[in-house]
């Protein structure tokens, strides 16, 4: 059986994918398996960026071209925006970086700051964590937490127990890329727990499904974080699929896969329950400062099912 055929008619809320890494058949792929909500986080784009004009227009196009991209496949899309933790190294120019945020936090469609955090642990990582923060906390908004590849229990620790030190109440708080070592304290502190369903690293789906049979689905969440490198767009619904397989019951799976992103993200105001279950009207005749996702006269779909390029 199909994976798709077991979750048909479910709906999904993919908290972490980074898009601006994906083409247009991601978005229709996603589309067609339920993925009706993202949440792009801005991040590293894979190089050392140069200057703070180039964080300018990543940023413009998250609230912008990638949002109007999204549309045009019926899925709607959010993002956060931050200083990711790998260029918070960078002091010069994050100081510069930190100058503009206040420019676009406030836009339409930005569900929090992040993703912000830990990777090696530097004391300059530490000190925009913690700038963020506070800008987080003037501005009412959730916070998107990234933490580290090496040393993870401890980094974790540490993004949690600075972000309290800040003020910040756990519940405007999601941690994110968890695994078996970090759930307890995350969810026992209070926090949201997310999960990234990553090839070969993060998280895999069959861990995923353990985790919720043994923890349960409160303040739980999946995503896929896909983005330049070997990731799946479609680990959302794929591990729903799985969840459904080993018998984790509708209600606990729509928890992890979508409700409860739509839960700790609509403290942004910028998001409800409303909004996700109105469906989007898909015109791709549609333009963006000019630009239509379609190239060259293509028509608005493509028949995957053939071996013939047209």
């Amino acid at each position: 059986m199909d994976f798709m055929d077991s979750i048909r008619g479910m709906s999904f809320f993919d908290m972490h994918v980074h898009m601006t890494s994906r083409t247009t058949d991601d978005y229709q792929a996603m589309a067609d398996a339920g993925v009706v909500a993202l949440i792009e986080p801005a991040f590293w784009l894979g190089q050392p960026r140069s200057g703070v004009d180039s964080f300018r227009d990543y940023f413009a196009s998250l609230v912008g071209w990638e949002r109007f991209r999204a549309s045009q496949f019926g899925i709607r899309h959010y993002c956060t925006i931050g200083l990711n933790s790998k260029e918070a190294n960078q002091e010069e120019l994050a100081e510069q970086v930190m100058e503009i945020l206040p420019l676009f936090i406030y836009k339409e469609g930005v569900v929090g700051i992040g993703e912000i955090g830990f990777d090696d642990q530097t004391p300059a990582e530490d000190k925009y964590y913690r700038a963020q923060l506070d800008l987080a906390k003037e501005a009412g908004l959730p916070v998107q937490i990234h933490t580290p590849h090496r040393d993870k229990k401890q980094g974790t620790s540490r993004s949690m127990a600075i972000a309290l030190e800040h003020g910040l109440e756990p519940g405007m708080v999601i941690v994110d890329h968890n695994n078996e070592e970090t759930v307890r304290e995350v969810l026992d502190r209070g926090f949201w727990a997310g999960f990234t369903i990553y090839p070969f690293t993060k998280m895999g789906n069959e861990r995923m499904v353990d985790i919720v049979k043994q923890y349960g689905p409160e303040r739980i969440m999946i995503n896929s974080a896909a983005d330049w490198g070997i990731s799946d767009p479609l680990a959302v619904p794929k591990t729903a699929a799985l969840m459904k397989q080993r018998g984790i019951s509708d209600e606990a799976i729509k928890l992890v896969s979508f409700t409860n992103a739509v839960t700790a993200f609509a403290q942004s105001g910028q998001l409800s329950l409303d909004d996700l279950t109105q469906p989007i009207g898909i015109d791709q005749s549609q333009r963006y400062n000019g630009s239509s996702v379609l190239r060259g006269g293509q028509a608005p779909r493509i028949d995957k099912e053939s071996t013939i390029i047209k």
